[in-house]
């Protein structure tokens, strides 16, 4: 069984419209902040897709307005299950804009924790979404996705070793300073912007990366700026750290 939902946000940014637009609907744009590999076709009728560990989704682009408007919306699944996404631009006076997100679809029987995960989950992603424009804005990222499974750990002692890994005092708090990562990549050194009981996001120089404890699993998701970076070795490297880690 179905159940319709929507999630409705609104947020400022220290941007003009015109770099939000290239933020929110460009390929490259959504690689700096948002997750996966992204490409978007730059029409009404295109194809927006993201593939994210090894998983392509694709979506109809409904709404492309550059400066203003810009939708998508994936097919139904078999039992009608589909999301659509909107995001409306109004620019305000000096320089900044405010952007309006309108999420919405069909969920299935376990409806209830993929709301309660997406409403969740979108005050985080707005949030690094303005931590890119504030900072990286003109910049392109190199996306890096990693995972590994936690096996018995208990949710506290996930965070122990990433805590350890990083070098971040115990609890993990925004303001803190992080010192680590793999040994065949620059440091990572950076402040924590982000921090709550599921995520952390560090802040670097050339750098934005999360580390997201979900049910069974460790997420990374890294956007990284320094110039030629190779983001299949950099996801390989990352990847092997984060196994490593929690073997």
């Amino acid at each position: 069984m179905t159940h319709p939902f929507e999630i409705e946000l609104e947020t400022s940014l220290p941007a003009s419209p015109e770099q939000v637009w290239e933020a929110i609907a460009t390929g490259p744009g959504i690689d700096s902040w948002f997750m996966g590999r992204n490409q978007v076709e730059p029409r009404t009728g295109g194809v927006a897709a993201m593939e994210t560990g090894g998983q392509r989704v694709e979506a109809l682009i409904t709404g492309y307005e550059p400066g203003k408007r810009f939708a998508i919306r994936t097919e139904p699944a078999e039992d009608g299950r589909f999301m659509a996404f909107e995001y409306l631009i109004e620019g305000r006076d000096g320089g900044s804009t405010v952007l309006r997100l309108v999420h919405s679809g069909l969920l299935g029987d376990d409806w209830q924790d993929e709301y309660d995960a997406l409403r969740r989950g979108w005050p985080f992603h707005l949030h690094t979404l303005r931590e890119y424009l504030a900072h990286f804005r003109g910049r392109t990222a190199a996306p890096v996705f990693v995972f590994a499974p936690t096996g018995d750990r208990s949710p506290q002692d996930v965070r122990a070793a990433l805590v350890r890994g990083l070098s971040l005092p115990t609890p993990v708090a925004t303001g803190a300073r992080a010192h680590g990562g793999p040994a065949e990549l620059p440091v990572l050194d950076g402040e924590v912007v982000w921090a709550d009981d599921e995520r952390f996001e560090i802040r670097a120089a050339d750098a934005i990366c999360t580390f997201h404890q979900g049910p069974g699993v460790v997420l990374g998701s890294h956007h990284l700026f320094a110039p030629g970076t190779d983001p299949d070795l950099a996801e390989s490297a990352w990847q092997q750290w984060l196994t490593g880690l929690l073997g």
